[in-house]
């Protein structure tokens, strides 16, 4: 039987909350994507008239989710090694 040192579990746990704390500021981003595209009347990325802020804060939630799927497979790695 494999023994489960316990800063690796530490570790694990760590790494479990930091995603999800960091899916919880993706779901506000959304919000406030949302949020910003009412108030500007455009939906549409595609619009010139979209909002700034809205893009950027669209560029910000996608790095947001590239580095979720990173840290999910780090964390599946983590817990297949235990």
């Amino acid at each position: 039987m494999q023994e489960v040192s316990r800063s690796g579990a530490a570790d694990e746990l760590r790494l479990d909350a930091l995603i999800a704390d960091l899916w919880w500021r993706v779901r506000l981003i959304n919000t406030d994507i949302l949020e910003e595209e009412a108030r500007a009347g455009v939906f549409d990325p595609v619009q010139p008239t979209y909002p700034l802020l809205a893009a950027n804060l669209r560029a910000r939630r996608d790095n947001l989710v590239a580095t979720i799927g990173v840290l999910e497979q780090r964390a599946r790695s983590v817990s297949e090694a235990a």
